[in-house]
């Protein structure tokens, strides 16, 4: 029996066009607020084209007063450069070593007390919500001046993104190797230990590779708040108005940046997991977890073992503990970061005297945390920052798909050009944030106005390098399709390229939102508006409840825009 079609009353009027879906509300929403934002963030720091003439005109002006750069003595270079990568190196070893145990008791699939869980995951958000930069101000007053203080500013902050990566490794790693453990008796420790972290150090290596990268460039200007590295010469130049030093110092520490990041793509090139697991062990590994299944968890490891025996060539034990090439290298690269690690630990100079008598301070911090004092003057300042983070970021989406369109394989009008902007965008991200800031307060004054322009000009680089790469990990063959029947190369773009590269965007303009969010607490040390000039009055005025009052409200800002931007990919992508 065959139903009849609904009929629709006559009154109702027919519509030709499809209902919005959900992902086209969002999207639709998210520009809206863009634009509104962006508007906003114009109308409160002052913005006008007259302005920003003028701004660009005290600069260009200020960068002349730079040139030529005065470059430091090649010891003293050396011992500024040396003193930024033994912090970058402190700060992520210890941050590793803290993270693996977190990881395991954040991730879902962790067995043990169930109050462990929400603690972990609770220090796991506060320690990356807060920038590093804060950390050093609380650090510095803890601790005094110089790289300890520097080194762990940049421990604590970097467990937050090292444990919150390393859990979803662990949730996502095999569990029949675990279970196999747990039969057998095994505890949690020892599930860990044995059956699980094996498994992820591949993962755990890119990932403190990747956060080293970071932190070396977050190391080179912590010495603007007193925690050591290349960052205090350039504060004490710019402090003494002696520009050509500035510039000089600016240049190390952007070569050192592009050295360093060149660097670190090719160790997590040679790190990768095709890499780590090998030819053969990995065969025994997936027979291992085949057999392990087929003989139920009591006897998986032996039938794993069989069945891994199985397969190997004859001739060849299942287990080899021969040392060949790659686990004599792995043996020497293992000795060696370890050797580099205890030597960064001892750069630091943490004699017991120094923490001994770092114990008052911390005693005095912690009692004058609470109650956290909110004021007026607080939340207007985390106000600016949020209007100076979201107006540069929606500025700077804009302005990096411009340079995107230019740069990316399938969309440029001519290699050459490509080519230039792709070098220039890359010295662009090379140099912090907080340099740009502190050259654009020296060049404009104290205001928002410089943190916005410093924002902007990163926000631009960094969303042109992800667009670039999204436009050109798309399928050609729509584009090219449609240029073959006769459609123009901007017809084809739009009917072709752009309704596959929305959700992309979208979702790299979110993450550049996020970052800027972050990185505009911080301007405000250096006088360029914000929330960070009042978290470093507070600290050196001893007023701690404002200093907790900062900090929280930091922490439920930042937190909000990452659950915010979390939920929109979610119906985006």
């Amino acid at each position: 029996m065959v139903s009849a079609a609904p009929v629709r009353p006559a009154s109702a009027p027919v519509s030709s066009r499809p209902p919005l879906s959900g992902r086209a509300v969002v999207a639709a929403a998210l520009l809206v607020a863009s634009v509104a934002v962006t508007w906003l963030a114009f109308w409160w720091i002052g913005l006008s084209p007259a302005s920003l003439l003028a701004g660009l005109d005290d600069t260009a002006r200020l960068l002349g007063r730079m040139w030529p750069p005065d470059l430091p003595g090649a010891a003293d270079v050396a011992r500024m450069v040396a003193e930024t990568l033994l912090i970058a190196v402190a700060g992520t070893g210890l941050a590793a070593l803290a993270s693996v145990p977190l990881a395991f008791v954040a991730a879902r699939t962790h067995l043990g007390p169930r109050w462990l869980r929400p603690a972990a995951r609770t220090v796991v958000v506060l320690t990356r919500a807060v920038p590093t930069l804060a950390f050093a101000i609380l650090f510095v007053r803890i601790f005094g001046l110089g790289p300890l203080a520097g080194a762990l500013a940049v421990a604590v902050h970097s467990v937050g993104m090292i444990a919150k990566l390393l859990a979803d490794a662990v949730e996502e790693a095999d569990p029949a190797p675990a279970e196999a453990a747990r039969a057998c008796g095994a505890g949690e420790a020892q599930v860990a230990v044995s059956a699980v972290l094996p498994r992820v150090l591949p993962a755990l290596t890119a990932i403190v590779l990747y956060r080293l990268d970071i932190n070396i460039r977050a190391s080179a200007v912590l010495g603007v708040v007193g925690a050591g590295g290349i960052g205090v010469a350039l504060q004490t130049a710019l402090g003494s108005l002696n520009y050509h030093r500035a510039a000089g110092i600016i240049c190390v520490i952007v070569v050192l940046v592009l050295l360093l990041e060149l660097l670190s793509v090719a160790l997590r090139r040679r790190t990768g997991t095709g890499r780590a697991t090998g030819g053969t062990p990995h065969r025994r590994t997936w027979a291992g977890r085949a057999g392990g299944r087929a003989g139920g968890r009591a006897g998986g490891r032996a039938a794993g073992r069989a069945t891994g025996a199985a397969v190997l060539p004859a001739g060849r034990a299942p287990y080899d503990v021969g040392w060949d090439r790659r686990r004599v290298l792995r043996a020497a690269g293992a000795v060696t970061v370890t050797a580099v690690f205890l030597v960064s630990l001892v750069a630091l100079s943490p004699d017991p005297g120094r923490l001994a008598g770092a114990w008052p301070n911390l005693r005095d911090l912690l009692a004058g945390l609470w109650p956290p004092a909110f004021t007026g003057d607080l939340l207007m300042a985390v106000l600016e920052s949020l209007l100076m983070a979201l107006g540069a970021a929606a500025a700077g989406a804009a302005c990096g798909l411009a340079l995107a369109l230019l740069t990316a394989a399938g969309t440029t009008p001519w290699r050459p050009l490509s080519a230039v902007v792709r070098v220039l965008l890359v010295v662009v991200r090379g140099v912090p944030d907080l340099v740009y800031a502190l050259l654009f307060v020296a060049a404009l004054g104290l205001g928002p106005l410089a943190g916005f322009l410093a924002l902007w000009i990163s926000s631009t680089a960094l969303a042109a390098k992800l667009f670039a790469d999204s436009l050109e990990e798309l399928d050609p063959l729509p584009y090219d399709a449609l240029t073959a029947a006769g459609a123009r190369p901007w017809q084809a773009f739009t009917a072709g390229t752009w309704p596959r590269f929305v959700p992309s965007f979208t979702g790299n303009g979110l993450f550049v939102a996020d970052l800027a969010l972050r990185e505009s607490v911080v301007l405000g040390i250096a006088g360029a508006g914000g929330v960070g000039y009042l978290m470093q009055e507070s600290i050196a005025t001893l007023r701690y409840d404002t200093t907790a009052a900062i900090v929280i409200a930091i922490a439920v800002v930042v937190y909000a825009i990452e659950t915010l931007a979390r939920i929109a990919r979610r119906h985006l992508l």
